[in-house]
């Protein structure tokens, strides 16, 4: 019955976003009542978090701001932080099915598809909810925008059986997560970050120079249609094996996201000649390397190390 039950309706829409965002330096000198009207929202119904972290003002990032916002939370009383657990819903509860979220949870619920449920996983919700809360007393809590029902399930399951001390930890780290991605949605970040590749040619031992690689970005639906790829730049690596004209996504243009590198590997090695590119149909022709970008202020270098046959990467500085 995916959309039988009142679930679907507070969670079918998003709300508008947020726009325009505000600027580092515009929340570092308004009032505090404008910052916690601004802000109260990246903890769960606490705007006392804000009030405390209006203290740390100026902000010289956004990084920055987030870290006053945590240290309020983990400089709060045990009460206080039971507390701003307690305020957090079920994933798919009761509060859900009569509309009662609010927008920043109803928005979160819908993108890890908690709208469309099944009556099996409904029941399956209720009843893990049910245990979880009674085993420590506070509501399962998870950062569930970029979720899905299976990875929400395995989360629950798994966590259901922790100890009291490690489960709280693990909740107050969550809400941490929450409040990051919310705030991301308010504030602008610093136009500090940027994008680096490095590509190595490990069957040759050498900078793979001449590599045609390619850059898109997931463009998420706001309708609950399908996701849709937009195409930022083509490049060609340099006799060091990096992109040519430097950095990309400098200069504000960084944004938190889903992003897709395609390294064009096969034709690289077709024309070093037939030793390095032996196969009539290549084994390697396109690698497409799918990454996330969290904090936009930051460096993300990521490289490729390629053959032939096989390929890795990992997140440099």
């Amino acid at each position: 019955f995916a959309c039988a039950t009142p679930l679907c309706s507070p969670l079918a829409e998003r709300p508008e976003p947020m726009s325009p965002l505000l600027e580092v330096a515009q929340i570092s000198t308004i009032p505090s009542s404008e910052f916690i009207a601004a802000l109260g929202g990246c903890y769960e119904k606490s705007p006392w978090v804000a009030e405390r972290a209006h203290a740390a003002a100026p902000f010289a990032s956004l990084a920055a701001l987030a870290s006053a916002l945590r240290e309020a939370v983990d400089g709060a009383t045990d009460a206080e932080r039971l507390a701003l657990l307690r305020s957090h819903p079920d994933l798919a509860g009761k509060a859900a099915l009569a509309g009662e979220l609010t927008s920043e949870s109803t928005a979160e619920q819908c993108h890890a598809g908690l709208s469309s449920l099944s009556a099996d996983e409904l029941a399956r919700f209720t009843k893990l909810n049910e245990a979880y809360t009674a085993r420590f007393g506070f509501p399962f809590i998870l950062a569930v925008r970029n979720a899905n029902k299976a990875t929400i399930f395995a989360a629950f399951e798994r966590r259901v059986t922790n100890s009291a001390a490690a489960e709280l930890a693990e909740a107050v780290a969550q809400v941490h997560k929450i409040a990051w991605m919310r705030l991301n949605e308010l504030v602008r970040p610093n136009p500090t970050g940027f994008l680096t590749c490095h590509v190595l040619d490990t069957a040759r031992g050498c900078p793979a120079a001449g590599m045609r690689i390619e850059l898109k970005r997931r463009v998420e639906s706001s309708n609950g249609g399908g996701d849709s790829w937009a195409e930022v730049g083509s490049f060609l690596t340099n006799e060091d094996g990096r992109i040519v004209g430097g950095p990309v996504l400098k200069d504000g243009a960084m944004a938190r996201g889903v992003y897709e590198w395609t390294f064009h590997v096969g034709d690289y090695f077709a024309a070093a000649g037939a030793t390095f590119a032996p196969c009539g149909t290549p084994f390697l022709g396109q690698v497409p390397l799918r990454f996330g970008i969290d904090d936009a202020e930051s460096h993300y270098h990521v490289p490729l190390l390629c053959s032939p046959f096989s390929f890795s990467t990992y997140r440099g500085s």
